[in-house]
Parts: structure tokens; sequence; C-alpha cells
């Protein structure tokens, strides 16, 4: 059984879900959960994932940074983004460079490296997570946590930018170890590429998502958002595997831009799109943080456990420290969110996991090291990254107003159906139940009544039951008849919209009125009305 491809994607779905709730419900963040469980389904304790998923372990990680990377273009705030260019820019190159060449000085110390192989761990730990920021500053985003200054779009694109650089910079590095020299050509080169990169990346991005307005919007290929969304995400992952084939244009940076680019031509496909990959990412982060548990050494980690700790801090104190400040200089940033930068901008995770066994499979001097410190990376940075970003926000950061064009509003439909008299109760029912079914939300059927009229609100309960079977309800008794009482029981349950019956069968053109009650309840409430 162990052997079965089916068994170990259900064992990595079933128990990675598991493993992070019960995370969750320690409020711990879910990703620690999911990678302990790959770290006990690993070859290292009960080998329960076969090699075949395994071996497949590189694509699934690829397909769920597309995921990522597709939330955060989303998200994004072309206005923010204007508004601290110069900033996200920055934070693309100073902190994880100066990160990198303190690790790099530091290992030459502590491991005793030569420079190159020094310089080739600080690319592998300078990268930035974006399995872990994107989620992170998504959730600013929706809470309104330092939405005016653009802060999360700053280091959501700052992010991106950083990966591209150090990707470059870590296969320039590898071929140099590989073959014994870097040409001054490929040094003088370098600029140029990450320009081209950079440029060729948006380039591409913008070009995909004109081709999914097209297929979607204007040609009208497509009936539903799954459809929509089956064109976005295939487009994108073509993207990457295109980048990684040619490696001319940097295939994540061009995802996210094509997200970005997506807003600004169809802001409502974007607003579809956005809440279908929110979707997607549940199961995607499933697969991504349980296989890089099970691709952990613990061995080999073992082994570096303090040198290796050392490493982290001081290359965050005297490296990724400096960068923040360099890059935040002169911005209109205040030190408290200058500061947040410290849990907002340190996890490592996804480009660890993606190239911390590269030297090591190549059989460069000290691989195994690299390999180990990278997985300590993960296991220290994305946890404490996941938990710091929702913790320190509301006390670094100010709330400001949230824009529903560039995020999800989590706010639930609640329904407040009010019956009068059981001859109006099926019509407002059946309009309370259409509505809730529609918005996925649920119900409050307030029942105006005396209380010695016992057997009406018994007929109601079951009538109700009956209508709003498959919709979740509450029915409320309330014995005065006013709007204010109405209002109050509104405000109680945080309803987002009112249900009444008109006063009478005719339809308004013939004649049909408002009762006075339902004029009193439009006159004085604030949520919106609708009647049956």
């Amino acid at each position: 059984m162990p052997d079965n491809l089916l068994f170990s994607l259900v064992l990595i779905l079933l128990l990675g879900f598991l493993g992070g709730q019960f995370a969750r419900k320690l409020k711990a963040p879910p990703l620690l959960g999911m990678m302990l469980v790959g770290i006990l389904l690993g070859s290292q304790i009960s080998n329960l994932i076969t090699q075949q998923v395994l071996a497949l372990a590189d694509d699934l990680r690829m397909i769920a940074v597309m995921v990522i990377l597709m939330r955060a273009g989303l998200g994004l705030d072309r206005d923010k983004l204007a508004q601290q260019g110069s900033v996200a820019l920055r934070l693309g190159f100073l902190p994880a460079l100066t990160e990198a060449i303190a690790i790099s000085l530091i290992s030459i110390w502590l491991f005793e490296f030569d420079w190159a192989t020094g310089l080739l761990l600080g690319c592998v730990i300078g990268a930035e997570s974006p399995a872990v920021i994107v989620p992170g500053m998504l959730q600013l985003k929706n809470l309104g946590w330092g939405v005016s200054k653009g802060i999360a779009d700053a280091i959501l694109t700052g992010s991106a930018l950083s990966d591209v650089l150090i990707l470059l910079l870590f296969s320039l590095l590898l071929n140099f170890l590989a073959q014994g020299n870097i040409t001054s050509n490929a040094l003088w080169l370098l600029p140029v590429q990450i320009a081209a990169q950079i440029i060729l990346g948006v380039i591409f991005g913008y070009l995909a998502a004109k081709l999914i307005v097209f297929c979607t919007i204007k040609q009208k290929w497509t009936q539903n958002s799954v459809q929509d969304t089956l064109i976005a995400a295939t487009i994108a992952l073509l993207l990457v595997v295109l980048a990684s084939g040619f490696p001319y244009f940097s295939g994540y940076l061009a995802v996210m831009a094509m997200g970005f680019f997506l807003i600004e031509l169809s802001p409502s496909l974007a607003r579809r799109l956005r809440q279908e990959f929110n979707h997607l990412w549940i199961v995607a982060e499933i697969f991504l943080f349980v296989l890089m548990g099970a691709t952990i050494q613990l061995q080999v980690l073992s082994n570096v456990l303090l040198p290796g700790i050392i490493l982290l801090i001081l290359g965050l104190i005297f490296g990724r420290t400096i960068g923040w400040y360099l890059a935040t200089l002169g911005s209109n940033w205040t030190w408290r969110e200058k500061l947040f930068l410290l849990p907002g901008n340190s996890a490592k995770a996804t480009v660890q996991a993606a190239i911390g066994a590269i030297p090591l499979s190549l059989n460069l001097p000290g691989g195994e090291i690299i390999l180990a410190i990278a997985a300590l990376s993960i296991l220290i940075t994305a946890p404490l990254g996941a938990w710091a970003i929702p913790t320190f926000a509301p006390k670094l950061l100010t709330k400001d107003e949230v824009d529903p064009t560039k995020t999800n509003l989590v706010t639930p439909t609640i329904i407040l159906g009010v019956v009068e008299s059981l001859a109006s109760a099926i019509k407002v029912l059946t309009q309370v139940a259409d509505l809730s079914r529609r918005t996925n939300g649920s119900a409050v059927i307030l029942h105006l009544t005396d209380n010695s009229n016992q057997t009406d609100t018994v007929k109601l309960n079951l009538l109700t039951a009956k209508l709003l079977a498959d919709v979740p309800y509450q029915l409320v008794i309330a014995t005065e008849k006013t709007a204010e009482e109405i209002g109050r029981i509104a405000e109680k349950y945080k309803v987002t919209a009112i249900t009444l019956a008109k006063n009478n069968s005719k339809p308004w053109s013939d004649g049909g009125s408002l009762s006075l009650l339902s004029q009193q309840i439009l006159d004085q409430t604030n949520i919106p009305v609708t009647f049956s």
C-alpha cells in the first residue's frame, strides 16, 4: 500500500489538512502542522510517500507557487505601487543581496567555505518566500492594515523582484562551481540579464492578461468562473514552464504581472478569479508544505543545528536589516512601519525548498550543509513569519479603508426575514431562502407576535424548517412591532439585508403599497431592504 500513488496523495491531502487545522487550534500557523505531517510521512520516519510522488514534488511545488503569485498579482494596487515604487524596487534588491553577502562572509568563518560556496549559500538563504509572504500580505490588505501607504503591495512586489535577482545569481554561481570559472562577460551581463528578465516578464504577463480577456470576455468562450479560472491557471502555468525552458524572462514575475494587468483590463473578471484562486490555494498549500517537510533531512539538520541558527541570526542582523534600512531610506514610512519588515519580509520556504538540494545533487563541496541550512531556515522562519505577520501588523501598522476592487472582503451574508403574519410568511421565507442560496449566506427569521399566540409560532417554525431546509437560520421572536426593534435585531445579528412583505398581494403598479412599519424601516435603516 505505501507504494501506491493514489494512497500517497490521499495521505498528503487528508493528513496535511488535519495537521494544518490542528496547528490552527493551537494558535500556530497551519503550515507548521503541514510540514510536520510531511516529516512524519517522509522517508526519514514512516516512508509513506511513494517515490512517484516525490519525483513529482518539483512540479507540484511549481503549480503551488503559480497559484500564490496569481493571488499576489490579483491583489496588487496600481496607485499604491506608484506611490511606493522606489521602495518596492529597493526592497526587491537590497535586503536579499545584503543578507546573501553577510551569510557568505559568516559561512566562511563557521564552515570554512570558499567565497563562491559561501555566496551560493547566501543566495539560497537570502531569497524570500512567496508561500508565506503572499498569503500574509493579502490577509493584511483584506483587513486594511497599512493599506494607505501600500506597505503590503511594496513587500509583495519586492519579494517577487528579489527572487529574480537571487535565482540569476544562484545559477551563475552554480556554473562557476561546476566548471571552475566565471567569465568577465558573465559578470558584465548579469545586470542586463536581470533587467531583461524583469522587462520581458512584465511584457509577457501583459500579453497573457490580454489573451485571457480576449478568450473569456470578448469571445465569451467560457460560461462560468470555474472555466475562467481554468483558462487563467493554464496560461499562468504555461508561462512558468516556458520560462524554465527558455530562461530569458522570469516566469514567476510574468504570472504576478498577469494578475496585476487583469485588474486593469477587466476588474469584474479579476474579482472572480481572485475568489477562485483563493479556493485553489487551499489544496496547493497542503501539497507545498507537506512535500517541503518530506524532503527535510533530519540527520544532516541535527549536525548543523547550532551553527545554522547562529548563521541565520547574524545574517538577519548584519545583512537583511541593513538592506531594509537602505530600502526605506527617504520614504514616508514611520519607524514602526519599517520595523514591520522584520516579521513581514523575513520568511524562507518556497525558494529554499526548490533550490536547496541542487548543490548536493551536483556533488558540490558543502552541498549537504547548504541543504541542511536551507531546511533549517524553512523550519524556523516559515512558521515564525506566518505567525508574526498577523500578530505584529495591528501593533506596527495603521488600519485604513479597504479597497474592495483589490481584495476579497470576507463579509458573511445574513438575510433578516421579517414575518408579521402567517399569511405573508411563505412569500418572505421563499425570498429569504432564494437570497441566502444565491449568496451562500445564512438567515435570521424575525417573528413579530404577542406571547399569547403560541400556535402561530409553532406553525412558523415548521414552515421555516421546510422552506429553509438547506439554509442555516435562526428563529427570533419579538413582541414589539416597531422599526426600532427590527433595527435592534438587525444590528445584533449584523444582517446585510432585510426582507419584508408588501402590504397586499397586488403589485405596486396596480395599487400595492407598503405598510406603515415597512415605510418606517426604509426611513430609519441604511441596510438594503427587499420586498416579497
